[in-house]
């Protein structure tokens, strides 16, 4: 049942609106508060699905509830009420981050209209969220050994600043994750996270991917195009593979970090982006450094926090529980049932050299699924996991 508040010192206009909500739908549970600080106090208790607030109160006006709301439940869709002289204060508001507004006396089709496309948005937000949760299950961090947990405990920590962050490690480890993770606990959270993979693009191709170009820049650019940090404004780019960027390209990547503002090639003009840069690498940055590839004053500007995630040979212990994650989904994503290794599969396992890292061992162990019996065996894993 949708939960809908009304704020408004008016108590005639709250009857109105409350009725017409009342009569138009008799599944919208409508409350109704006073003024801007009864209101607010009410939000900051309870769960609402649509806030319907005047403009022109004492005590605290509906811009200073709008921002107030923002700040601790943005996910609240937010009507504006207006009078005739508050017409600029209601599109402001809608830059502010209402939903929309409404001018009083007000029209029937009009609110029921707005009321039924906020409340169709707050759905839409909370099918975001339960989607998102499904998502990030991809990129949980699998494990309790010491190295994993401190890598955990890190993140918690750095997640919720803005300091730019630096993981290393080598291929397959996991590196990903940690930038999802990072993200995903964020104030940044609701806005994208751009990722790039720096090794995979031509190095005549990088800087338009960063940055964007304008038509006619160069041969193919048929027509403006922005680019990778304009699509993570206010969000997270993550910049995979860093050691592989040109240097023409590294120079304008700190540009980007140093002023917050970037260009597109071909371009002359600047574009501000609120961007919060978190890099990964494989590579000794600091021997790229002294071999004249990598930009030291680029890298110093990445590593404000460091985050070095292990190989799997250094975190042994993490393999049966990571065995046990990847035997789930892959019979998930087969639609067929869970195979389980035995105690000798697993401990043999455990023993591999694993250079390859958690990619290798996930290939393996859908093999594994794939070839051996209905329980697998050390003979299976012998077999079938070789060398």
């Amino acid at each position: 049942m949708p939960k809908i508040l009304i704020i408004e010192d008016e108590a005639a206009i709250r009857r109105v609106l409350s009725k017409i909500l009342s009569e138009e739908n008799d599944t919208y549970q409508v409350e109704e508060a006073e003024d801007g600080v009864v209101g607010f106090e009410k939000i900051k208790n309870n769960d609402y699905d649509l806030v319907l607030c005047d403009i022109k109160m004492p005590k605290m006006d509906g811009v200073e509830v709008l921002e107030a709301v923002k700040k601790i439940k943005p996910e609240i869709p937010m009507v504006m009420i207006s009078g005739h002289g508050d017409m600029e204060t209601a599109i402001y508001t809608m830059r502010l981050g209402a939903f929309d507004y409404i001018s009083k006396p007000p029209d029937l089709n009009r609110l029921l209209n707005t009321v039924r496309n906020a409340l169709d948005k707050k759905q839409l937000v909370v099918e975001n969220k339960i989607l998102k949760k499904k998502v990030s299950k991809n990129y949980e961090m699998i494990g309790e050994s010491e190295a994993i947990n401190h890598i955990k405990v890190m993140i918690d920590k750095v997640a919720e600043t803005e300091a730019r962050v630096l993981i290393t490690g080598p291929n397959g480890t996991g590196k990903e994750l940690v930038a999802h993770q990072l993200h995903e606990k964020s104030v940044r959270s609701n806005f994208p996270l751009i990722e790039v993979n720096c090794a995979a693009i031509p190095s005549e191709l990088i800087e338009s991917e960063l940055f964007g170009h304008v038509k006619g820049a160069f041969t193919s650019a048929v027509k403006d195009r922005a680019g990778k940090f304009e699509a993570a404004d206010k969000g997270t780019i993550f910049l995979d593979e860093i050691g592989d960027m040109s240097l023409s390209a590294q120079a304008k990547v700190l540009r980007a970090l140093q002023e917050s503002m970037i260009t597109r090639v071909g371009a002359d003009k600047d574009i501000k982006v609120d961007v919060r840069v978190v890099a990964a690498t494989n590579k000794d940055l600091k021997v790229e450094i002294a071999e004249g590839r990598f930009r030291e004053d680029l890298y110093h500007r990445l590593a404000v926090i460091l985050i070095k995630v292990p190989a799997l040979n250094e975190r042994r212990d993490d393999i049966p529980m990571l065995i046990s994650h990847f035997a789930d989904k892959i019979a998930s994503e087969q639609g067929n049932a869970v195979k389980k290794f035995s105690a000798a599969a697993i401990s043999l396992l455990k023993e591999y050299d694993w250079t390859g890292n958690i990619r290798e061992l996930r290939n393996v162990v859908e093999r594994l699924i794939i070839l051996g019996g209905s329980e697998i065996s050390e003979s299976d894993v012998k077999l079938f996991a070789s060398k």
